[in-house]
């Protein structure tokens, strides 16, 4: 336990870059750092430090002990997150930032049940569809469709969502079914706001083939959008979770379908930390859960 306790010192003095910080993070005084650091030594046969008034630097003997004891050392802290979690039960406030329409029409019934689950749980819920900054803007999880970017924080994966090309009848049968991707530039195209308006779809055999819309009709909420397409006012490209039970109701009618779109990943992604606080824990498991089977928008 004395080995493992002067690595532990002999980490955190090298992190910190100083005896004097480091004493303090351990709540030690100074000598008693030297001494633990001098003890390893001996014990090593080797010096670990070099000791300046002004810095410290790791000797080659020291490098290669860091290196190794660091990553030792951040697993028994992880075993130890891991025991505690079971010991701690979730509660307190948990912020959650979500995209606006997916938020309305899939995490409104959940959050309910949620709350039935874990009742000690506050959720304090931002419909969005911007992305935010979750460290900055205190965000504790974010729910991101798409790709993701900031590889800065930890992500869950939590379902898959498909865009289908997608048009009501009435409009079908007043302008005609468009049998290629090309076809849509005689069409009128319903553009949603945040994304470019190029459509990208794959052929049967594999060739990309991008089609740049237009439309009268541009605007950041994909369920008015849907509505728009369902009132007859154009050609929609939407993912699954938006249109999937239109279609099935046979207000929309699914076009194109030999033509490929890009499938989109449902997140849950969190800051990295130490270790997951269990309130965290407990709702991106939760939602994992609920989501993580085939979900009822990809069912068609």
């Amino acid at each position: 336990m004395d080995a493992l306790t002067d690595i532990a010192v002999f980490v955190r003095v090298v992190t910190r870059g100083s005896f004097t910080l480091a004493a303090e993070d351990l709540r030690l005084s100074r000598a008693v750092v030297s001494k633990y650091l001098s003890r390893l030594e001996d014990r090593l046969g080797a010096r670990l430090l070099h000791r300046t008034t002004r810095r410290l630097s790791l000797t080659e003997a020291g490098a290669a002990l860091f290196e190794a004891s660091r990553g030792a050392l951040e697993r028994i802290e992880e075993a130890e997150a891991a025991v505690a979690r079971f010991q701690a039960k979730p509660r307190g406030r948990l912020r959650v930032s979500a995209p606006m329409s997916f938020g309305i029409l899939h995490l409104g019934p959940a959050m309910s049940d949620f709350g039935r689950a874990y009742p000690e749980i506050t959720l304090d819920v931002r419909l969005d569809d911007r992305y935010v900054n979750l460290v900055e803007d205190g965000f504790d999880v974010a729910v991101r469709i798409g790709e993701l970017t900031d590889s800065s924080l930890v992500a869950r994966k939590l379902a898959t969502t498909h865009a289908l090309a997608c048009a009501s009848p009435a409009y079908l049968e007043e302008h005609g079914e468009p049998e290629t991707p090309e076809d849509l530039a005689a069409h009128n195209c319903l553009v949603y706001s945040y994304l470019a308006d190029v459509w990208r779809f794959t052929a049967p055999d594999g060739r990309e083939i991008p089609v740049a819309v237009n439309g009268n009709l541009r605007i950041n909420n994909g369920i008015v959008l849907a509505e728009a397409a369902v009132a007859g006012h154009g050609i929609l490209v939407s993912p699954s979770f938006y249109v999937a039970p239109l279609v099935r109701a046979g207000r929309l009618r699914r076009i194109l379908a030999r033509y490929k779109l890009k499938a989109l990943g449902i997140h849950a992604v969190y800051p990295q930390r130490g270790h997951v606080p269990p309130k965290v824990r407990a709702f991106v498991d939760f939602l994992a859960q609920r989501f993580g089977r085939k979900a009822d928008w990809e069912k068609l």
